[in-house]
């Protein structure tokens, strides 16, 4: 029993991939279209018979897409402006926070706090424009400043 089923199933594949060996003599090979208008690029591969109704499609695709109007939502969006270091510096020198003394560690650490993660060199660079600019003051040693405000904002 079992080997008249494998018989059938064989003939059954032979049956199928003659079939299959017809249809494909008789088919011609697809035509490749590439196709770009503006800024949308599309491919088509399809039979010679049907590359007139494709392109149509395409088309008329690219007609509805690029007539339809684009919502923007009535939100403002917030401009990003980069904050420089010593810029940043300077908002803490309005705000008074160097109406005490402090370290570069302690800038630094103040900075890192707000969400401002400059390196350390950074910062020492901009406090020091600020200490020639007359807004800061530095008193100490090299590697052990203090800055205060010289002037109040």
């Amino acid at each position: 029993m079992m080997l008249v089923y494998l018989n059938v199933a064989h003939e059954h594949n032979e049956f199928n991939n003659k079939c299959e060996m017809n249809f494909m003599e008789e088919e011609t090979p697809p035509v490749h279209i590439r196709i770009k208008v503006g800024s949308i690029e599309f491919e088509i591969e399809c039979r010679a018979d049907q590359v007139e109704d494709m392109v149509k499609k395409v088309l008329s695709t690219v007609t509805e897409y690029t007539s339809r109007q684009v919502r923007v939502s009535d939100t403002s969006f917030k401009s990003f402006q980069a904050d420089t270091c010593k810029g940043i510096i300077l908002r803490l020198w309005r705000e008074g926070w160097f109406s005490t003394s402090r370290s570069l560690e302690d800038v630094h650490n103040e900075m890192m706090r707000i969400g401002y993660h400059y390196d350390r060199t950074a910062v020492s660079h901009a406090l020091l424009d600020l200490v020639r600019e007359g807004i800061l003051t530095r008193e100490g040693r090299p590697r052990r400043y203090r800055y205060s405000q010289k002037r109040p904002p």
